[in-house]
């Protein structure tokens, strides 16, 4: 695949994206912050605008990218997306930029990330070979996996060391050079065989809800999409419930530091890369269906230990920094290894609606999973919370466990219609 110029371009391309995806989430709050001296509840108002399009918008996503080539979708938002933040860094850099416009910006560039999301996973599909699915997936959930690192501290960096709006200027330019590797690919893609001819008339095009209906239809028929939905949403749920009480139990609970906190959490980075490593081998030599029960035991396991941990001293912060590892490892590999199998058990006309609708179902959950996560920790105490929270992720490989995806083998799911 690594000799494919097409592949090698839309890597560069998606890395890129997601580069300035991740920057971006650290920028726009610290330019609220240290250049319009936002208060904590503006601050707030400005995050939840930003996330407000996974809810909003993830399902008509999936109808316009199944309607659309994928590249165009990727093409189309990263321009878009540089435009958006070149906009607020020239407006910053000439004190124009109020929190009116910037939340405009955040709601704008939060929009075209779900839609270069679901495209990206789309565009995968349409390139390779379905049995080339997991070691494409292993390479673009590897970059990704990078960014979620690299982004967040490249975007804190240049705030520190140059201004806001330069930071926002750098984001811009992580888009832009996304749009141009995804330019250069010369391979062409068929439309979606869902797509109407340009020469119908337009009443003959399905609906967009009608669309929207299908991709729901079509995950819940599917027993193996269908457990990859639910085992989502309840991994999502139970996370959300997690890090709420793991937040509040690093600092209060074990008297950790402001700095040991962040080395902590940062551990899920490193293992998230080497997980993205391990998809790319271990599916096709022990079965998929095993990797994917196995991997979620022990990757949602590690966070049960947590719990039992007490006092800040040097053996206690590397046990955290052990159990984040193991949990960005096996994460990340069952991550990769889900993503794999819904695209090959995806007709090409679906993907969009597919991917849209797993991901509307499983970060649907996670406002009432926080919600839960800050009861527990209210109604129950920190150490009972979290372990309470925590033990609710094993209901995911239960789920897993109890569906066709445990049985899946070696070869992937050809694609339902």
């Amino acid at each position: 695949m690594w000799r494919d110029a097409d592949f090698r371009r839309l890597w560069a391309g998606q890395t890129a994206s997601q580069l300035g995806e991740h920057t971006t989430l650290v920028v726009l709050p610290l330019f609220a912050v240290l250049t319009l001296d936002a208060g904590a509840g503006q601050l707030g108002v400005l995050l939840a605008v930003g996330q407000a399009p996974i809810l909003l918008l993830s399902l008509l996503a999936g109808a316009w990218v199944d309607r659309w080539r994928a590249r165009t979708v990727m093409v189309l938002t990263d321009a878009a997306r540089s435009v958006a933040m070149g906009a607020a860094a020239v407006a910053g850099i000439f004190g124009l930029l109020g929190l009116p416009a910037l939340f405009v910006v955040a709601f704008t560039v939060g929009a075209l990330s779900v839609l270069f999301d679901v495209a990206y996973q789309a565009s995968l599909v349409r390139m390779v070979r379905r049995d080339q699915l997991v070691q494409g997936n292993s390479a673009l959930e590897g970059s990704r996996s990078a960014a979620q690192i690299g982004g967040p501290a490249l975007g804190g960096a240049l705030v520190s060391l140059l201004s806001a709006p330069v930071a926002a200027a750098a984001g811009a330019l992580f888009f832009a050079v996304s749009f141009v590797s995804l330019r250069r690919i010369r391979r062409p893609e068929a439309a979606p065989e869902c797509v109407a001819p340009v020469t119908e008339r337009p009443e003959r095009a399905a609906p967009v809800r009608r669309r929207i209906l299908e991709g729901v239809r079509f995950i819940a028929t599917n027993a193996c999409l269908r457990a990859v939905c639910l085992a989502s949403a309840a991994f999502q749920f139970s996370l959300a419930a997690t890090m709420t009480v793991y937040l509040l139990f690093l600092p209060r609970e074990l008297h950790l530091t402001g700095v040991t906190v962040g080395l902590v959490l940062a551990a899920t980075g490193p293992g998230a890369l080497l997980g993205s490593v391990l998809a790319a081998r271990l599916p096709g030599r022990f079965g998929h269906g095993v990797v994917l029960v196995s991997a979620a035991v022990l990757g949602n396991g590690a966070l049960l230990s947590v719990p039992a941990l007490h006092g800040s001293s040097a053996a206690t912060v590397l046990a955290l920094l052990a159990a984040n590892l193991v949990f960005g490892t096996f994460s990340q590999l069952v991550n990769v290894t889900v993503m794999a199998v819904r695209q090959a058990a995806t007709p090409d006309g679906m993907q969009g609606r597919a991917a849209a609708t797993i991901t509307f179902v499983g970060m649907g959950f996670t406002p009432l999973g926080s919600l839960l996560g800050g009861l527990l920790a209210q109604e129950w105490g920190l150490r009972t919370g979290l372990l309470v929270a925590a033990a609710g992720m094993m209901l995911s490989p239960v789920l897993m466990a109890a569906s066709p995806l445990a049985r899946l083998g070696r070869v992937l799911p050809a694609p339902q219609t």
